[in-house]
């Protein structure tokens, strides 16, 4: 069973920056694709960043330009550098990886913007 824990989140200042991290139980290039996704109160849960297996990347609309993620093998974890944060960041943010069909997710992290 595959676990993903998320770490790096909790309350920052519109602008400034803040890194997420997911490690996985396994490892990383054994996934077709492992990302970030994210959910605000009252909204559905939409991707902020993907990268796959041949470390091809893919983000949301939104975080384009001001978000980035990026991978370490050895230690098994993604990551997900977010500078310029605003306050419509504010949201849980959920560690994907999946196998082919197969598709596991973290518990979440809350990443609140605020001044």
């Amino acid at each position: 069973q595959v676990q993903l824990v998320e770490v790096g989140g909790g309350l920052v200042q519109p602008g400034s920056s803040l890194r997420l991290s997911c490690s996985a139980s396994e490892n990383i290039f054994f996934f077709n694709d492992m990302g970030w996704y994210r959910q605000a109160p009252g909204k559905e849960r939409e991707l902020v960043a993907l990268i796959n297996v041949g470390g091809v990347t893919n983000y949301g609309d939104s975080v384009k330009s001001r978000f980035t993620i990026s991978r370490d093998g050895a230690k098994k974890t993604i990551y997900l550098q977010m500078n310029n944060v605003k306050p419509e960041d504010t949201a849980v943010y959920y560690c994907r990886a999946r196998v082919l069909s197969r598709i596991t997710w973290g518990s979440g992290i809350q990443v609140t913007v605020s001044s």
